[in-house]
């Protein structure tokens, strides 16, 4: 049987419906798509459609566009390494903006000891070095993360991501030696001393301290939906850490470079991680990630034990560099800040006549409304999907 060749269908029938149709022939199902409209264009805060709709872009590419799409700065740094070169691969032929771009990640992230940053293409990339660094550095496998986070779609990250549904339904078995602690969320009823007793029984029951390598936590929770790690469960992992040389991971992915109101969320609190993983927002929608480390750990994997072909790509580091320009001089961390207290105070202010609106939260704009049906005292996904609903149409 002889397939029928395909031909291109006129431009006045490329619009949203029959680019749908395209799409559910062309591509699986597992890469699930939220919007019902194709992209055209873009610019700042706002996109336009193939049929030359506009609208206002809350994703931001999953926290990707802190910066907007397209700031003149961003385009004219890629612009300029693409007359230089656009790839070589770091660890065949390096370049300055790699080394340069590691000294100031090293310079901004907290802390005064002394760090090194090794740069991949994506967070998923960034947590599995992450991990692979700490099991180096100490000698041990053991992995703790927290229900409800999520650190990838890789095989590692899916294991160490605290959710089911999507993630990891059919995919298993999974990387081995990766445990779940509850994390705490004052609206469900979960404390810090909850997660703090299961850090122990833990340790009684399936793992002792001294095969742990790392305990892994987002101190904004990204899909778990944006709740905030109480100070006092960061100081508890920093006290169990040091008690057992067990290294503390902060994955920043989604909550660094001016998303919750500090160019790290880490700087909310009093504890410093040894190890951080970022991407997202770094390079302004350009495939980079990073992991920043105590320079001793960071160390520990022998040479050519990490990177990657693309890891640090040239194009993807002039972004980057161009992303921290901008947020220095056009302060948009204390732009976050600002923002963030606006939405608080408009979402706060609807709770009074939306009585499924249980809890508004954030940090700088990292802000989330949650949503509980008033009869049951349940959470509600049927209003989520309402609101979400409305908002896109």
């Amino acid at each position: 049987m002889t397939a029928k060749p395909m031909t291109k269908k006129p431009l006045d029938q490329i619009n949203n419906a029959a680019l749908h149709e395209r799409r559910l022939a062309a591509t699986p199902r597992g890469v699930g798509v939220m919007a019902g409209f194709y992209v055209d264009r873009a610019l700042n805060a706002e996109v336009w459609d193939i049929e030359g709709n506009r609208y206002i872009d809350f994703a931001g590419g999953i926290a990707v566009l802190n910066t907007g799409h397209r700031h003149p700065a961003l385009v004219a740094a890629i612009e300029a390494q693409l007359k230089r070169f656009t790839h070589t691969c770091y660890q065949v032929l390096p370049y300055e903006g790699y080394v340069t771009l590691a000294e100031r990640i090293n310079a901004l992230t907290p802390g005064s000891h002394t760090k090194k940053t090794a740069f991949f293409s994506s967070g998923a990339e960034a947590v599995e070095n992450a991990v692979k660094i700490a099991r180096s550095s100490t000698g041990r496998a053991g992995i703790i993360a927290f229900s409800g986070g999520f650190h990838g779609r890789t095989m590692m990250g899916c294991a160490l991501t605290g959710k089911v549904v999507p993630y990891k339904v059919g995919f298993g078995p999974f990387p081995s030696e990766v445990y779940h602690l509850p994390f705490p969320m004052d609206v469900h009823g979960v404390t810090v001393e909850d997660a703090l007793h299961a850090l122990e029984t833990l340790f009684k029951a399936d793992i002792e301290p001294n095969r742990v390598a790392a305990i892994i936590i987002e101190p904004v929770q990204g899909e778990g939906g944006f709740y905030i790690a109480p100070p006092e469960l960061m100081r508890g992992l920093r006290t169990v850490c040091d008690a057992h040389g067990i290294l503390l991971i902060y994955d920043e992915v989604q909550t660094g470079f001016g998303r919750t109101g500090k160019l790290f969320a880490a700087e909310h609190y009093d504890v410093l991680p040894d190890i951080m993983t970022m991407a997202k927002s770094m390079a302004g929608g350009m495939t980079l990630s990073a992991v920043c480390g105590r320079a001793e750990v960071m160390d520990a994997p022998a040479p050519g034990g990490l990177g990657g072909t693309y890891a640090g790509n040239p194009l993807a580091v002039a972004a980057s560099h161009a992303v921290i320009d901008v947020i220095e001089q056009e302060k948009l961390v204390e732009r976050s800040n600002r923002l963030g207290e606006k939405l608080m105070a408009r979402l706060t202010a609807a709770q009074s006549r939306v009585p499924a609106l249980k809890e508004v939260r954030g940090l700088g704009s990292m802000v989330a409304a949650e949503f509980f049906d008033p009869a049951t005292g349940a959470p509600s996904p049927d209003a989520v999907k309402r609101v979400q609903q409305a908002a896109l149409d």
